[in-house]
């Protein structure tokens, strides 16, 4: 694997995490906490893993620059622009999330979980439009 298959193992890993996401969710609604757990710390670990591909690469890479302008460009930016500010707030959503849920604080973890779970499925999601938009459907010249 060379550091150009990172984005590709991003969006995978992006794409994991929302699923498992949905499906945590999903599984909480139906009061079936264990399987909940499994679900939200396997998306927890996903989404390490993604974070710290996702470091080596634009470390190696720099920053990759959308290679289309106009009406497009304005939408990628609006996609992007959200993304990044949100994906800010999600390292830290999540470790309050998880410090609540294994103290058996399940109270306030459910508040927080209200804000946690879309923003971070949001980040998720947009984290593979991004991906699509930049590498797949309107790709240009890469480093």
């Amino acid at each position: 694997m060379s550091i150009s298959d990172l984005p590709h193992v991003n969006a995978a890993l992006n794409t994991l995490a929302a699923i498992l996401l949905v499906v945590g969710h999903h599984q909480i609604k139906r009061k079936r906490v264990a399987a909940h757990k499994a679900c939200m710390l396997s998306a927890t670990g996903v989404s390490a893993a993604f974070l710290t591909s996702y470091l080596i690469y634009h470390y190696a890479v720099g920053s990759v620059r959308f290679a289309h302008g106009g009406a497009l460009r304005t939408v990628y930016l609006a996609i992007l622009g959200s993304h990044t500010i949100l994906a800010a707030m999600v390292p830290i959503l999540v470790v309050i999330t998880l410090w609540r849920a294994l103290k058996g604080d399940f109270v306030r973890h459910r508040r927080i979980a209200r804000w946690t779970y879309p923003i971070w499925l949001y980040v998720s999601v947009t984290g593979v439009v991004v991906y699509l938009m930049l590498y797949q459907l309107f790709p240009g010249p890469r480093p």
